[in-house]
């Protein structure tokens, strides 16, 4: 009898190339509230956190109702925006399609609200490729492994069957902490040291890797 496997992905640095609207939107809201805008690595550095938590990160010096207001700006402008465009990255379609007709289920665990995560996965025609959505609005944010133990509890899959597909240390962590391997790629925003002292299972260069790696799984 066929395995039900599940595969979880992460969705800014691995579905696509979210950095640039990221710090974009970073830099108009310190801007609105009065402060410098943080260095762009900086940003890079929290990409997948919560918001709240990401903004507590870049203005340690804010009080939480800074942080509230930085968050509320963040917010408020990427409502705002009507034609952001956050790339996928290549390969990125043609490896959830070779997974599907694999067999694989396809899920989402991300530190995105789930409007936005919606407007991402709609904009490119992926919406329907998944099976179920699990965001920062859904429970703790990432290294808590809540919304990745969601995923699996809601396609019916075993920590044993299901892989954790992201580009940063805090989707390793959360896979960890799940009991769930952690493939790790390389072209998002942790670099692949990073990834796998965190514990990543492997580190795929590329989609094409990564779809290698996943379709030698046994059925």
């Amino acid at each position: 009898m066929r395995r039900m496997r599940l595969a979880v992905f992460d969705c800014d640095g691995t579905l696509v190339d979210s950095q640039a609207m990221i710090v974009d939107i970073i830099n108009r809201a310190f801007a609105a509230e009065g402060h410098p805008a943080p260095a762009d690595l900086a940003v890079r550095r929290t990409i997948g956190l919560p918001l709240a938590q990401a903004m507590a990160m870049l203005a340690p010096g804010v009080d939480a109702i800074g942080i509230n207001r930085l968050t509320t700006a963040y917010r408020d402008i990427s409502r705002s925006i009507q034609d952001r465009h956050e790339p996928l990255f290549d390969g990125t379609r043609e490896t959830l399609d070779r997974l599907a007709r694999a067999g694989w289920m396809l899920a989402v665990a991300t530190g995105k609200s789930r409007r936005g995560l919606i407007g991402t996965l709609t904009r490119h025609d992926l919406l329907e490729r998944f099976l179920s959505l699990h965001t920062a609005d859904d429970g703790p944010g990432k290294p808590d492994p809540t919304i990745l133990r969601n995923a699996m509890e809601f396609a019916g899959a075993t920590p044993e069957d299901t892989v954790m597909i992201g580009d940063t240390s805090f989707d390793m962590r959360m896979a960890a902490n799940a009991g769930v391997r952690g493939f790790g790629v390389a072209w998002g925003y942790h670099p692949r040291e990073e990834l796998m002292a965190s514990g990543a299972h492997i580190v795929a260069d590329t989609y094409a890797h990564l779809s290698e790696l996943l379709l030698a799984e046994p059925a």
